[in-house]
């Protein structure tokens, strides 16, 4: 094997079978070596079964022809030099605000992208996904990514206090605006300026609240409580929530002046499971990271857990992750390799595909049947015998069905996608 650690390349071509390896402990291995490097394997005799397996341990894409192997390297080169020359164009950012953001699957690449075009700017973000996605270290990174690095981030949760308490946090007030305000205080907005303010959970803000933030966010001022005098800001806001806002302001629950006031830019923040490829790269530094902490000598990953980290969903996503890796270096004791059987997971991700060695018969059971996963059956079960009939060629294979090469190839992909998330 080369020495991929010393060299950078612009994609790795695995072919199987490779002696002395298992498809899993090579991958791992050349994963750990050339980290955000495409993988793509070189297989013709791979069915749908070993591109779905292949697919949730984050192999870029499984190759039957030297035709596609040649055309995804190019494309994959050109790609890693655009990459090069953004990176040094942005060099000096990489170590204050990209090191947070770990992964290098195309969902956190246009992160990383969205963070780099707005960091430097005023411009509100709203930072939407799930709950353990990571909301608030992107707000951190966009903090990080322009010139307000050197002023504060202060961080708010608005589902934290009660709504009295959360306006005098925000606003500030003055000796003896209400019952308990013995001095004057600075609120939340005060103490971010010419930084940034982090407003955690905004979907939870109380209607007369949010009317207040508006005015805050349209004016660029504020008034404590209790006093007449206007302070002008220079803060920049960036919001996180995990509710839907659309449907908050359909129930008279979010003022829809504020969440455009809010959304000047989106920022998405993608759950674990559509992400599977930086479950490794993740895994692997939240071991380092808290084998640090523990100050206990850094425990590896086999790379039978490393593949059962990747085929669960993750609904906690990122922070499930790493709880799960907490708890497995907690219980692992003296032992320097966790094994799968250190992480007891829940089976919530469902098994392959049922497939009729027959074909599908298909009949309406008295309860019903999930449509769509029924259509998905039949479209596999065809797609996996025409491939078996021509030996893996494509080509021939969408001849057999009738279908254009570039459909077929698309069906494929597009299958492999939807049983990698599941």
């Amino acid at each position: 094997m080369p020495d991929l650690a010393r060299r950078r390349y612009s994609a790795i071509v695995l072919h199987f079978p490779e002696s002395g390896w298992r498809p899993a402990e090579l991958w791992e291995r050349v994963q750990r070596l050339a980290p955000g490097t495409p993988i793509f394997v070189h297989d013709p005799c791979a069915s749908l079964s070993d591109a779905v397996r292949l697919a949730r341990l984050g192999v870029a894409q499984v190759l039957s022809t030297d035709e596609e192997a040649v055309a995804l390297i190019d494309q994959a080169r050109e790609e890693r030099s655009t990459r090069d020359l953004v990176n040094l164009a942005d060099h000096a950012g990489r170590e204050d605000w990209e090191r947070l953001l770990l992964g290098e699957s195309h969902e956190m690449r246009q992160v990383c992208h969205i963070i780099r075009m707005v960091g430097g700017r005023r411009s509100t973000v709203l930072v939407t996904g799930e709950t353990g996605t990571g909301k608030e270290l992107a707000a951190r990174s966009l903090h990080l990514a322009g010139s307000r690095r050197r002023g504060p981030f202060v961080a708010v949760n608005c589902s934290a206090l009660p709504d009295n308490l959360l306006e005098a946090e925000l606003f500030g007030h003055v000796k003896g605006a209400f019952t308990g305000a013995i001095q004057n205080r600075a609120g939340r907005f005060e103490e971010a300026q010419n930084g940034t303010v982090f407003l955690d959970e905004i979907g939870d803000l109380a209607l007369n609240l949010q009317a207040k933030l508006l005015r805050v966010l349209q004016e660029r001022e504020v008034q404590r409580l209790g006093s007449s005098e206007t302070i002008r800001l220079d803060v920049r806001v960036v919001a996180a929530t995990n509710c839907d806002l659309a449907q908050r302001i359909e129930q008279g629950r979010f003022r829809e002046d504020l969440y455009y006031r809010l959304n000047v830019v989106p920022l998405r923040m993608p759950p674990l499971r559509v992400r599977r490829g930086d479950i490794p790269e993740l895994a692997s530094h939240f071991v380092q990271k808290i084998c640090r902490a523990e100050d206990i000598a850094c425990k590896t990953l086999a790379s039978e857990a490393v593949e059962l980290l990747c085929r669960h969903s993750w609904p906690g996503n990122v922070r499930q992750l790493e709880n799960a890796v907490e708890m497995a270096v907690a219980l692992s004791g003296d032992r320097q390799l966790l094994g799968p059987a250190d992480f007891p997971l829940p089976e919530t991700a469902r098994g392959p595909l049922p497939i009729n060695g027959d074909g599908p018969v298909v009949s309406l059971p008295d309860q019903g049947m999930d449509y769509e996963r029924t259509l998905a059956v039949i479209e596999r079960s065809i797609l996996e015998q025409a491939l078996q009939k021509t030996g893996g060629n494509k080509k021939a294979a969408a001849d057999m069905l009738g279908l254009k090469r570039t459909t077929l190839s698309a069906k494929v992909r597009s299958l492999v996608a939807m049983e990698a998330l599941n």
